[in-house]
């Protein structure tokens, strides 16, 4: 599902305008980064927690020549998919 259908669906769900359903899906992603770079997390209740990682500095290889090479350090967004909505998604083992 791409973003003009993601639009299209709330609309229609919610009896509102598309370009409303958008508006919010933009406040969403604003206060998102406003909280990543406050608390270094955020979470969407039953759905996912976004979580800032600092990666250390380390090494690793040029898979081409196998030659070492430095990789430096690095702040991340990691996305988490909450335990619930994982389990009804993914087959049980």
């Amino acid at each position: 599902m791409g973003k003009s259908e993601l639009f299209s669906h709330f609309a229609e769900r919610f009896d509102i305008k598309r370009t409303l359903a958008r508006e919010f899906f933009d406040e969403l992603a604003v206060l998102a980064e406003k909280e990543l770079k406050r608390a270094d997390e955020f979470v969407l209740p039953g759905m996912v927690k976004l979580v800032v990682q600092k990666r250390k500095p380390r090494k690793g290889r040029n898979p081409a020549t196998g030659e070492e090479i430095s990789i430096p350090a690095k702040t991340v967004v990691k996305a988490r998919i909450v335990k619930q909505l994982k389990d009804s998604v993914l087959p049980k083992k």
